[in-house]
C-alpha cells in the first residue's frame, strides 16, 4: 500500500491498519483511491488523498462540495449526493504531514465504467449530469471557489499556446507545423465564444467539468445511472463544460491516444443517446441562448483539448504523461480529426439536437 502515513489517517475517521484491510482502487491519474474495509460490520469506504499538485487548495473543494450538499439536503433530500464523511474532529478532511484525506462512502451494487459499450449507457451517464445541473439550477454558483481557476477557458489555453509557439524549438515547431495550422485556422472557435460570453442568458452554473464515463455510477445489473462522483473539480462554469466534455469523450469509440486517424469517427447512436439523456433533465432549464450553443460546446471543448496537447508537445511534453516523445502531437492529431467529424456531421447532430428540444 502506498498510504505512508496510514495509521494517523485511519485514525482521524477511528479506524486503524490492526482493524481494516486497505486496497488501492480506481483508475485515476489525479488521486490516490483506496477501498477501506473495517474487519467488523459490512460497510465499506473510499479514502482518497487530494493532488495537491494539481488541486492547490483542497479547502476549497471540501467547502464546494460542502455547500453544495448542504442546498441538496435541503432543497431535494431524495436525491443521492456522496458527501465526504467527517473525521472525529468534524472536519470535511484529514490532514496528516501536510497530506490532504477524505473519507466517502462507498455505494454497493454499481459499477463505474473506463469505456462506453452501449449507447444506453451515455444516456444514463449524460442524464445524471443534466439532473445534477437541473438540481443545482438555482444555486448560486458565485458560492463556489474555482478549484482549478481557468481549467475550461479557451482564452487561456489559446495564450498558453501562443507563448509556447514563441518560446519552442525550431524543431518541434517543424514537427508540429500542419497542427499549429490547424489550431491558428480554429480560433475562430474562441472569437465565437467571445460573442457570446457577456449575454445575461449565458449564465455561470455549477458544473461538473469532467464528465466522462468513470466519474458516473451505474447500478451493476440494469445499468441505469445512480449518481455522479469525481466532485473535486465542481466549480461556477457555463455548460457547455460538461455537455462539450461528455461529447468529446463519449462519441468516438477510442480514446485520443489512437494513432490511427481513420477510426476517429462520431458514433451518432451515441450522440443521440447523449442528448436525449442529458436533455430530458436540462431542456427546462437552458436558456435560449445555451440552447443555441449546444453543439458549439463540443467543438469548443475538443478544440481547447487539441490546443491544450499541442501546447504541451511544443513545451517538451512536461504535463500529460507520454510514453513516447511524439505522443502529444499525436494526441493533437486525434483532436483535430474529432472536431473535423463534428464539423462533416453538424447537421445530422443538429438535427438530433432540433428533435430533442422540441419532444
Amino acid at each position: 500500500m502506498e498510504l505512508n502515513s496510514s495509521n494517523e489517517v485511519l485514525a482521524a475517521y477511528g479506524f486503524s491498519k490492526d482493524n481494516t484491510s486497505i486496497a488501492k482502487v480506481g483508475s485515476g491519474l489525479i488521486n490516490h483511491t483506496y477501498l477501506i474495509q473495517p474487519k467488523s460490520g459490512d460497510k465499506k469506504f473510499i479514502l482518497q488523498q487530494i493532488n495537491t499538485n494539481v488541486f492547490k487548495n483542497p479547502w476549497a473543494i471540501a467547502n464546494n462540495i460542502e455547500a453544495i450538499s448542504d442546498y441538496l439536503a435541503k432543497e431535494f433530500p431524495s436525491y443521492y449526493f456522496i458527501k465526504p464523511i467527517k473525521t472525529l474532529s468534524g472536519l470535511e478532511m484529514a490532514v496528516v504531514n501536510d497530506e490532504y484525506w477524505r473519507m466517502l462512502p462507498f455505494v454497493s451494487d454499481t459499477v463505474s465504467l473506463d469505456v462506453l459499450s452501449e449507447p444506453e449507457q451515455a444516456y444514463e451517464a449524460a442524464k445524471q449530469f443534466g439532473k445534477l445541473s437541473m438540481l443545482l439550477n438555482n444555486f448560486d454558483a458565485a458560492m463556489l471557489e474555482p478549484t482549478i481557476p481557468g481549467f475550461h477557458d479557451l482564452g487561456l489555453r489559446f495564450d498558453q499556446f501562443s507563448k509556447a509557439l514563441l518560446d519552442t524549438s525550431n524543431d518541434l515547431k517543424q514537427q508540429a507545423k500542419a497542427q499549429i495550422e490547424d489550431a491558428l485556422e480554429h480560433k475562430y472557435i474562441l472569437d465565437y465564444f467571445k460573442s457570446y460570453a457577456k449575454r445575461s442568458d449565458f449564465p455561470n452554473r455549477v458544473i461538473h467539468h469532467d464528465t466522462k464515463i468513470s466519474n458516473v455510477l451505474l447500478d451493476n445489473k440494469s445499468f441505469i445511472g445512480i449518481c455522479v462522483i469525481d466532485l473535486d473539480t465542481i466549480m461556477p462554469g457555463k455548460f457547455i463544460s460538461d455537455l462539450g466534455d461528455m461529447m468529446r469523450t463519449y462519441l468516438c469509440a477510442f480514446s485520443e491516444n489512437e494513432v490511427d486517424l481513420s477510426k476517429i469517427k462520431i458514433r451518432i447512436p451515441y450522440f443521440e443517446a447523449m442528448i436525449k439523456g442529458y436533455l430530458s433533465e436540462m431542456k427546462n432549464s437552458l436558456t435560449e441562448t445555451e440552447k443555441e450553443l449546444i453543439l458549439f460546446s463540443g467543438k469548443y471543448i475538443i478544440y481547447m483539448q487539441a490546443l491544450r496537447f499541442l501546447t504541451d508537445f511544443l513545451n517538451g511534453s512536461v504535463y500529460y504523461p507520454t510514453d513516447y516523445t511524439t505522443q502529444n502531437l499525436d494526441r493533437t492529431k486525434n483532436q483535430f480529426k474529432l472536431l473535423s467529424e463534428v464539423f462533416e456531421n453538424e447537421k445530422i447532430l443538429q438535427d438530433i439536437i432540433e428533435e430533442n428540444l422540441i419532444n
